[in-house]
């Protein structure tokens, strides 16, 4: 199994849920890739999309992990590849919840500078999913005390799917600690308790 970890907006592979992630698959045979995705919408699509379709091993099939901007872009590469997807406080409207970033931004982790271009709400526009089509292929962790995104926004948008609703918490998931287990077991096709 491959499992692709998509970051969230300003994040990178050095974000504390990607190495967690990172630790707990290098102990298996499982294959674990997170990229650093570029800030405009369509070439992160383009960058995953191009991991997904390398068939140099076509023995292996996908997961997706998705942390915020990366849960949207992991529902949308689900439904075109039929993915499962482990998606930590998704968003769900980034076309909307970015508007106010348009212009300069600098990476959380490195303070690299990068430019969020207006086109690029678009560009996510574009991505929408209006309803997931086959919800057992998703996780849902969503935490109440997300201070950016609406948690019921995420609960919503994933009927059907296996949820696991945190009361508290925040945006970063600093308890993900306790959720490592439980992604990696479903995105490696294992049953999720609870």
């Amino acid at each position: 199994m491959n499992v692709l970890y998509l970051h969230g907006f300003r994040s990178s592979p050095q974000s504390m849920k990607a190495k967690l992630l990172r630790e707990r698959f290098a102990k298996t045979p499982h294959r674990f890739v997170c990229p650093q995705l570029p800030a405009r919408p369509a070439a992160a699509i383009t960058l995953a999309s191009e991991l997904i379709e390398d068939r140099d091993d076509p023995a292996r099939d996908w997961a997706l992990v998705g942390s915020s901007l990366g849960g949207y872009y992991a529902t949308h590469l689900a439904e075109r590849y039929g993915c499962r997807a482990a998606l930590l406080n998704p968003a769900i409207v980034p076309m909307l919840d970015l508007s106010a970033y348009v212009g300069k931004q600098t990476m959380f982790h490195s303070d690299a500078p990068f430019v969020w271009r207006e086109e690029y709400l678009n560009e996510l526009a574009e991505l929408s999913v209006e309803r997931i089509t086959r919800p057992e292929r998703y996780l849902l962790i969503a935490a109440k005390g997300d201070e950016v995104l609406d948690w019921r926004q995420m609960v919503a948008h994933y009927p059907g799917a296996r949820q696991i609703v945190l009361e508290g918490g925040d945006h970063a998931l600093s308890l993900f600690t306790d959720y490592v287990e439980v992604v990696a077991s479903f995105c490696t096709g294992g049953t999720v308790a609870g």
